[in-house]
């Protein structure tokens, strides 16, 4: 096993560990100098590394998904970890676990295909399960559907993350039913199994996570909705106009126009996935920032693109305000209250405070002009 992993580096501390090259970019300093601009990572979390010298010997001898060696110092900068590199050589596949590398759910896969069948089996809906039975009677998809990504970035992206959302929307789904009785829980489970399943193919995830040609030009969408029709084209008999409520559910489950449903939802089944399936993906987006969030000080997260917000860090916060938390003093004896003045008019106190912020008038000789313009003002007041 390698080590240090990623979560492990501390500090103004130099280490050397073998990483995953995520993201490569090669920039320019202000001397026009190259300098390395990387994100490298394991499967604890990712970092961001920095290459400042020496870069034209190694630049071009590594890409984005290879391995690296590096050694370097990690600090903090911006509040956030940092890697200064020192030196770095890429290393050949053959000489690292590559399960060290990506991160993966903490659920065994064969105990999550047996709770998924046993979900499908206990379907009292022949053409329903049927349809399901036939999806993971294929082993292709089957291999792809354990070891999927449940997206890029957002939310479960780790490899077993497609199944493992997929069972806790399940579970989502049985609690919803027994509230909402009037919904027909065959339904939204089919809708629960099958609405990312074009993820199989729209993402990439035998290095880092990307998206497939096929996800780039028809996204998991539409990718799931041919899916169905066919493994459809070999049920015959399954009842067409349950076969268009089934479509539906995949359809409109991101649940707007905005955010890539072609449909809104159009029935109680429909609407209750894209919330289950959204509120499933927002907790566990909301789980990971926290856990994995790269900020060394203060009780709050970095902003996140995909929740529009920062997140509190709860427990952090609670563990410091603890340790402040004292017993309130005793209430002590009222005392009797000054006798209140009688209160001075508004124009009176801006008078008073005019005069306690002019300085004095300076002793001079009166001009000919102010005379004048004194008996003027003489006058005025005594009308």
């Amino acid at each position: 096993m390698k080590s240090p992993f990623v979560s492990e580096l501390e500090p103004s501390k130099v280490a050397t560990a073998t990483f995953l090259v995520q993201s490569k970019e090669i920039r320019q300093k202000k001397t026009g100098e190259p300098y390395l601009s990387l994100i490298l990572g394991d499967r604890t979390g990712e970092l961001d590394a920095k290459m400042w010298d020496n870069v034209a010997e190694v630049m071009d001898t590594f890409e984005r998904d290879d391995f690296v060696r590096v050694r370097g110092l990690l600090q903090i900068y911006n509040n956030r970890p940092q890697l200064t590199i020192h030196k770095l050589q890429r290393i050949d596949e053959a000489a690292i676990d590559v399960a060290d590398f990506f991160p993966a759910s903490a659920r065994n896969p064969e105990e999550m295909v047996a709770e998924l069948r046993q979900i499908i089996s206990s379907m009292t809906n022949p053409h329903l399960r049927g349809l399901l039975e036939l999806f993971f009677a294929d082993e292709d998809i089957v291999r792809r559907y354990v070891r999927a990504p449940a997206a890029k970035f957002i939310h479960h992206a780790y490899l077993g993350g497609l199944i493992e959302h997929v069972l806790s929307v399940c579970q989502l789904c049985r609690l919803a039913a027994t509230h909402y009785q009037t919904v027909d829980l065959d339904l939204l489970l089919t809708g629960a199994v099958l609405h990312d399943v074009g993820k199989i193919y729209e993402l990439s995830y035998d290095r880092s996570f990307g998206y497939t040609s096929d996800g780039q030009l028809l996204g998991h969408i539409f990718i799931a909705a041919r899916m169905v029709d066919e493994k459809l084209a070999q049920l015959p008999g399954f009842p067409p106009k349950l076969r268009t409520l089934v479509q539906h559910l995949i359809l409109s489950h991101h649940g707007s126009l905005e955010f890539g449903s072609p449909k809104l939802p159009l029935f109680p089944e429909a609407l209750l996935l894209h919330y289950l399936d959204d509120l499933d993906a927002k907790m566990e987006c909301m789980r990971v920032l926290v856990d994995q969030d790269r900020q060394v000080e203060g009780y709050f997260t970095s902003y996140s693109p995909s929740l529009e917000r920062v997140l509190l860090k709860k427990a952090k916060y609670l563990a410091d305000g603890a340790a402040e938390c004292v017993e309130p003093p005793a209430a002590a004896e009222p005392v009797p209250a000054p006798p209140v003045a009688a209160p001075t008019p508004p124009a009176a106190v801006r008078a008073a405070k005019v005069r306690e912020a002019a300085p004095p008038p300076a002793a001079t000789t009166p001009s000919l002009f102010g005379e004048k313009l004194g008996r003027a003002i003489e006058s005025l007041n005594e009308k």
